[in-house]
């Protein structure tokens, strides 16, 4: 099922999207959900079409947090070895935007980045997750864009600010609830052309991995995401630049750079 968080009329509420199409091609609607969707709810029959709301970003997280260097390929693109154990960091809440909100340049940057990259939506509130526990705490997927203020990054040594940013955290469409994520292609254009092209089955670490390592730490609250890593092919983004992250079986991430200010 893809569950999506919208607006209509001043009024926030989540729908299941029904129907075949894009969010740009129109064809879709959204049955709206009674409650919150990470619990067991009802559809209400009452149906909207999707081109009629705003779309948000599809949960309000408590925390993402964010794993660096999961596909080879990309480490090396940028000079780096894989490390031994995963690379996690945060990205504040304050960074999270929905599919058509617009990526705000960062005045400290002049070298943005795009990453494509899974995210993986936890449903339940959960600490020190045994391996074969994992499914059963993930709510489901969605697209994610980890824009990177690569100058940032490289200069200060530590990522807060070059990965933290105000809008630097793109997710949507929606959320995929019955989804395999093993093997996925996942790509990025940046005005059409393509960027990156991946499969989640080149990761480093599984998802499983992922959230046993990050739960052995912390607990995760439901709507808190994992950003999984970005493939190769991760490069520059300009003001009037739009970026679409798309992930086989969930859909299209799109944003379009401007100018803060």
């Amino acid at each position: 099922m893809r569950i999506a968080r919208f607006s209509i009329d001043g009024n926030v509420a989540f729908g299941a999207v029904e129907g075949e199409g894009t969010v740009e091609s129109g064809g879709l609607v959204l049955d709206i959900i009674k409650g919150i969707p990470y619990t067991d709810f009802e559809l209400s029959g009452t149906k909207v079409p999707l081109s009629k709301v705003r779309l948000l970003p599809p949960v309000l997280p408590n925390k993402v947090v964010a794993i660096g260097r999961n596909y080879a390929e990309h480490a090396a693109e940028l000079g780096n070895e894989v490390p031994e154990v995963p690379v996690a960091f945060f990205k504040p809440t304050t960074s999270v935007i929905g599919s058509g909100d617009a990526i705000e340049y960062p005045s400290f940057s002049n070298e943005l980045h795009h990453e494509a990259e899974l995210a993986v939506v936890i449903g339940r509130m959960c600490r020190e997750v045994p391996r074969e526990r994992v499914k059963d705490v993930v709510f489901g997927y969605t697209c994610a864009n980890d824009v990177t203020a690569r100058d940032a990054q490289q200069r200060e040594k530590q990522w807060a600010r070059a990965k933290g940013f105000d809008t630097s955290c793109p997710l949507g469409p929606w959320v995929e609830t019955d989804l395999d994520p093993s093997d996925l292609a996942i790509q990025a254009t940046v005005n059409g052309e393509q960027r990156q092209l991946g499969r989640t089955s080149d990761m480093i670490r599984s998802i499983e991995d992922l959230v046993v390592h990050i739960t052995e730490a912390m607990t995760l609250l439901p709507g808190d995401v994992i950003l999984t890593g970005t493939p190769a092919g991760v490069g520059p983004l300009n003001v009037g630049d739009e970026v679409a992250v798309t992930i086989e079986g969930i859909g299209t991430l799109t944003n379009k750079v401007i100018k803060r200010g």
